[in-house]
């Protein structure tokens, strides 16, 4: 197969002359203090059709080399590499890049160094297509300053740590069997996993070619894998997991438990009671604040209708019609964002102001058609099929805030099913919306139970706006929880905007004047207007416990000034030893107590998404990953590292210390 490898001609014809299809660049970071670090990257330039190779290329090719010429007293790291891609040729699976990358490696810089210090290197790497390979190799250098000086490449160098795989702070356990492989990953159950892949970092136990296969048990991630050859002591690798981004892998022998649930393989059902669960879920959201005032009102246009049975039965499939399509065009949208890779959920769109704003906007009109200010359309009470239709799907969107039973695990066991699957739970909380207007329209029974139509119904209407009216002023909360003050003052304006709009509206209809379109286009261009004027957020928000804050080095810088305890802890959603020591020390009572009395102040660095900021304090701190908990007492130049694993004790007893105790490490 490497004989790919040696065919240069053919490819070089596509080539200018002398020039290689991948082009390494030396970078720096930042100048070199003497005596201390500095960061490099060795960017590979990629030309469109070729790849490079991982440091273990799979079936096939050649890992880069590299001889370095550097100065005396100097030093480097080993090299880092990013989160690789497969590539399949004719059967070969090769670990590869196909895209411009760069490896990190840290220089130690010698104590004694001044001026410029000279870094050379002779590399030698193989460039492929699907076609040929072609050995290529390349001179890289940089004269690197020395002295203190700011880190100019920081924002390239931020972007090329985010692709490389996170270090797990527990270690992995591997069992080999006579013709597989079992590697246990400790991964918190709640961290989703799109489509994970291996990719051992050692040639010869695992079978690159064999399909892998995984399951999920409680806080561990169990890899299947194909064994090739040999009797490995340890294993080491990288986890991808199938978004772009990948853990750090080193697994030692150990016991692999049985059992688990197969990732991809629900079974049958699984998938059943999802869709129960989707139909219960719909059902109960009927009794939400957002979804009852609308199941009220179709109620009273059934009781309207009197006993038209074929009228009222019409009128209930439009309406069901409305609310699967509803709930089913939403489910398939979140779906469609997820596999271009951003994490979202059921209510997604409520993460963004311009979605609550038109929710907002929606609520107010509704309120205000329940107090007979004006007539919606949909609302009105006319049994057109098209207006049932519309209010099923106004029902499903409206449905979106409110959280009932039963849909958490439904509508997360959907997102984990093919698409047909996950489609029809959705659309199966649709039906469960309308299922009880289709009982009382299909059931003469309840039908007849109906009261008869009279002043009640107008009562009734003004008693369902109250829970709609609290739906609107929930969508001004989420307003200002997500982007603050400025977008709650924003929705009450957007909001008095409508209803004063809307009042003209319900005066010219009574009045029975044709300028209600008129009105009709100057409500519609409000809501635009406010959904494309609305502030957004301006800082992300990071949800931390006892109290906390998010971490920076300047709240900690402000918090020792004020001669405050800090309390700093780097966590992220999937490091198991986190969620452990979040649960048992960090989130108890007698912590949050002990905090609140010694005015302790709670910072929180989250890196579950590789935040760079924290990538690097970690790096100063010499520490490869999370977690990382670290005591600041009042008027102690450095902080106390406590150990990986937390008691409530530990924090406890520091949190009551005397400003000037000194601290103990590890106690």
């Amino acid at each position: 197969m490497l004989l790919l490898a040696f065919l240069p001609f053919s490819a070089a014809a596509q080539l200018a002359p002398r020039e290689n299809a991948i082009r390494p660049e030396l970078v720096a970071e930042g100048s070199a203090v003497p005596g201390g670090e500095v960061e490099l990257a060795i960017v590979m330039h990629t030309s469109p059709g070729w790849h490079g190779y991982w440091l273990n290329p799979g079936d096939a090719g050649l890992p880069m080399k590299i001889e370095w010429q550097l100065p005396k007293g100097a030093g480097l790291g080993p090299l880092r590499f990013p989160v690789p891609d497969r590539l399949l040729v004719a059967g070969i699976v090769n670990y590869v890049y196909e895209r411009d990358h760069a490896l990190l490696t840290r220089l130690s810089v010698p104590k004694d160094a001044s001026g410029m210090l000279p870094l050379r290197a002779e590399a030698q790497w193989l460039a492929c297509t699907d076609k040929v390979c072609v050995p290529e190799r390349g001179s890289i250098s940089i004269d690197l300053p020395v002295g203190k000086g700011s880190a100019t490449e920081r924002s390239r160098f931020d972007e090329w740590r985010r692709a490389l795989p996170r270090p797990l702070a527990s270690p992995a356990k591997f069992e080999l069997g006579k013709d597989k492989v079992e590697i246990a990953i400790p991964l918190p159950a709640s961290v989703e996993v799109g489509e994970p892949y291996f990719f051992p970092a050692e040639d010869g136990p695992i079978d690159y070619a064999a399909p892998q296969g995984f399951r999920r048990k409680g806080d561990l991630l169990i890899a299947e894998l194909q064994r090739r050859r040999g009797e490995p002591t340890r294993l080491s690798g990288v986890l991808a997991l199938g978004d772009g981004t990948g853990l750090e892998i080193n697994a030692v022998p150990g016991e692999v438990p049985n059992g688990g649930n197969r990732m991809g393989d629900l079974g049958f059902n699984a998938v059943v009671l999802a869709i129960l669960g989707a139909l219960l879920g719909g059902i109960l959201l009927n009794l939400m604040p957002c979804v009852f005032p609308i199941l009220g009102l179709k109620a009273l246009h059934l009781a309207k209708a009197g006993g038209d049975e074929r009228q009222a039965r019409r009128d209930a499939l439009a309406y069901a019609g409305g609310a699967v399509v509803g709930t089913g065009a939403l489910g398939g949208l979140l779906l469609a964002i997820r596999a271009g890779g951003a994490e979202a959920g059921w209510a997604f769109q409520l993460q963004d102001p311009r979605a609550i704003i038109v929710l907002l906007l929606l609520a107010t009109a509704i309120t205000l058609n329940l107090l007979r200010v004006f007539e919606l359309p949909v609302l009105a009470g006319e049994h057109d099929p098209k207006g049932s239709f519309g209010t099923g799907a106004l029902a499903a969107f409206v449905a979106t805030p409110c959280a009932g039973p039963f849909l958490g695990a439904a509508l997360g066991t959907a997102l984990l099913l093919p698409i047909y699957g996950s489609v029809a739970v959705f659309a199966a909380l649709g039906l469960g919306l309308a299922i009880p207007f289709l009982l009382v329209a299909f059931v003469p029974a309840l039908r007849k139970r109906l009261p008869q139509p009279g002043a009640w119904m107008v009562r009734l209407q003004r008693f369902l706006a109250i829970p709609m009216a609290a739906s609107a002023v929930g969508c001004l909360w989420l307003l200002y929880r997500l982007a603050g003050t400025g977008a709650f003052l924003f929705g009450l304006f957007a909001g008095a905007a409508l209803t004063i709009c809307l009042f003209f509206a319900g005066r010219i209809q009574r009045a029975g004047r044709p300028q209600v379109r008129f009105v009709a286009i100057l409500a519609l261009v409000i809501v635009i207007a406010a959904v494309a004027r609305v502030p957004m957020p301006t800082t992300s928000h990071v949800s931390a416990v006892a109290g906390g804050e998010t971490w920076s080095e300047a709240a900690v810088e402000k918090y020792g000034a004020e001669g405050k305890p800090v309390f700093v802890y780097f966590t992220a959603d999937w490091c198991l030893t986190c969620k452990v020591n979040e649960a048992g020390a960090i989130e108890r009572e007698a912590t949050r107590d002990a905090f609140r009395k010694a005015g302790v102040k709670v910072l929180v660095g989250d890196w579950t998404n590789g935040d760079p900021a924290i990538t690097r304090f970690l790096e100063s701190r010499g520490r490869a990953g999370v977690p990382l908990y670290l005591w600041y007492e009042p008027g102690q130049a450095e902080p106390e590292e406590l150990p990986q694993i937390l008691t409530p004790g530990m924090l406890v007893e520091r949190a009551g210390r005397e400003p000037s105790s000194p601290a103990k490490a590890g106690a």
